[in-house]
């Protein structure tokens, strides 16, 4: 139970729909949306759509997105993969003769084409009330009547300083004379707004094609990108089939590759294999969570990719003898040395993740990302489109599985969550920050399960990371000071990490009581509230 006399949030509780986001004026909209007759599907898209408008550094429609969708909490759960491919011309012989080695964030050939917009309007379709008009109602008039800095959007703003002046368009849009805003300047995109109005109008086919897709076109080609007009008419989203293994008695659903669903996944496995000594944040439990997350992610770096064109063997990483086979090679006492080397990709990314669960226990677990923050930041002027940066996570060596290669996905790090029992959905959930994000799903779910945590508890916890191919830890303060010396001591290099540590949201669904409970991360602005 919470001690009042601490400073911290309570748990949301409501009996009949929630919603978790990582800014109130999304999780407002979502309530508004569910209010206007919207059901779960409508209200995720709807406050991401928010999201897009009011904390622009962290999601936009030229962004990508994944979700889990538990219709009426059963677990016949449908995953839909809205990540966006390579343009076609993009082949590993025409970078070798450009003399490109690296995929730069700010280069045009790290976007790939958007696959968000497109995920929204198939879902919606599929599964939705309302349309899409309606749902972009309330991200329309911030857009253009103006919204508030938050604390957080304020912060990282001042980080990406010298990523928005690179391009007029951002710079124009997010920068006060030529400076990052403080908190509670007002903001407006009237350019997006007219975006979302057309795309609520005509469809999905006012982005990839038309105007907005000849703006966007032109903007990428002018600063050396290879799109084509075909390339944005070709996009086209996915279901696939979730993944999903054991951990505590209950069953965990990830989306399959090429997002890193598969390693949170490959993480748990290997915990279950250890039993938890003494407290949550214990460095003995800290250790073998750390080394559980630095094997897997060895294995992601090397395997991981888009299965439409890439063989990913999904049985072997979810195997019971691999499980066993690195449980056997984690010693608890010293931290593993050496580990496979493998280049750790880009560094920590932002994303925004929704859950929303409605009156008919329809359950939504939904992540919506342009990966670093404010993505790539190159911006069209005329329609407001701020593009990410997810193509950085190609590798430009042949032979290699996530290697680029025409209209082909690269590995995303963007995994959303969901948790059943007893045949029954139990929880949708998500944790940001990039790379973090497979370890977070581990660590949130070890702290609920292991150690009996509320979910506001597990998701104020400190955290900590160790970074893909290295012994180098970011540690978060108050972790530092109860159990860095002991880590350091274990053989790890302990490290502040270079901005705060994720993002987490999560709503649980008790079938006996009828009601609904949320937690929301205060690394972000956000709040879970629910009707």
């Amino acid at each position: 139970m919470r001690d009042f006399e601490l400073p911290g949030r309570s748990l949301a509780i409501s009996r009949n729909a929630m919603a978790a986001t990582s800014h109130p004026a999304s999780t407002l909209a979502a309530l508004d949306i569910l209010r206007a007759g919207g059901n779960a599907i409508d209200a995720a898209v709807g406050a991401c759509a928010v999201q897009c408008v009011v904390e622009a550094g962290s999601t936009g429609i030229g962004g990508d997105c994944f979700v889990l969708y538990s219709p009426g909490g059963s677990t016949d759960i449908r995953a839909y993969n809205g990540s966006g491919r390579t343009p076609a011309a993009a082949t590993l012989d025409w970078y070798a003769k450009a003399g490109i080695t690296t995929l730069e964030r700010h280069s045009p050939h790290a976007v790939t084409v958007p696959g968000a917009v497109e995920a929204w309007a198939r879902l919606v379709k599929d599964h939705g009330r309302l349309p899409l008009s309606e749902i972009f109602q309330p991200a329309i008039a911030l857009a253009r009547e103006g919204y508030a800095v938050t604390p957080r959007v304020a912060y990282d703003l001042a980080g990406q300083h010298d990523t928005l002046v690179r391009d007029p368009n951002a710079a124009a849009t997010f920068l006060v004379d030529g400076q990052p805003p403080k908190a509670g300047t007002v903001q407006h995109q009237p350019g997006l707004a007219a975006t979302l109005e057309a795309i609520g109008r005509e469809g999905p086919d006012a982005f990839y094609r038309g105007e907005i897709a000849a703006e966007m076109v032109a903007h990428l080609n002018a600063a050396g990108g290879l799109h084509t007009l075909e390339d944005f008419a070709a996009a086209q989203g996915e279901y696939v089939k979730p993944i999903s293994t054991s951990f505590r008695g209950r069953t965990v659903y990830e989306c399959p590759p090429n997002g890193q669903g598969i390693i949170a996944l490959m993480i748990m496995k290997i915990l279950e294999r250890f039993q938890p000594k003494g407290g949550p944040l214990e460095a003995a439990n800290l250790h073998i969570e750390l080394e559980a997350t630095r094997l897997a992610y060895a294995a992601r770096d090397r395997l991981v990719a888009d299965m439409a064109q890439e063989k990913v063997p999904v049985e072997l990483l979810l195997s019971d003898g691999l499980a066993d086979q690195l449980a056997a090679a984690i010693d608890p006492s010293r931290a593993s040395d050496p580990l496979p080397v493998i280049p750790a990709g880009a560094e920590h990314s932002d994303t925004v993740y929704i859950c929303v669960v409605d009156k008919d226990r329809n359950a939504v677990s939904f992540i919506n990302s342009i990966f670093s923050p404010y993505g790539s930041g190159l911006m069209t002027r005329k329609s407001g489109v701020l593009f990410h940066n997810r193509g950085q996570s190609f590798v430009l060596k042949p032979g290699h599985p996530n290697a680029v290669a025409p209209r082909k996905r690269p590995m995303h790090t963007i995994i959303p969550g969901m948790v059943a029992e007893n045949g029954r959905v139990v929880m949708p959930f998500g944790v940001m920050g990039g790379h973090y994000q497979a370890m977070g799903h581990a660590h949130f779910l070890a702290k609920l399960f292991d150690h009996g945590l509320d979910l506001q508890e597990a998701i104020d916890l400190p955290r900590l990371f160790p970074l893909p191919g290295t012994a180098t830890v970011e540690v978060e303060g108050r972790l530092r000071e109860s159990v860095g010396a002991e880590l350091a001591a274990r053989g790890f290099d302990v490290q502040p990490p270079k901005t705060p540590m994720g993002g987490a949201q999560a709503i649980w669904i008790d079938w006996e009581k009828g009601t609904l409970t949320g937690g929301s991360d205060p690394r972000k602005d956000g709040c879970a509230l629910g009707l």
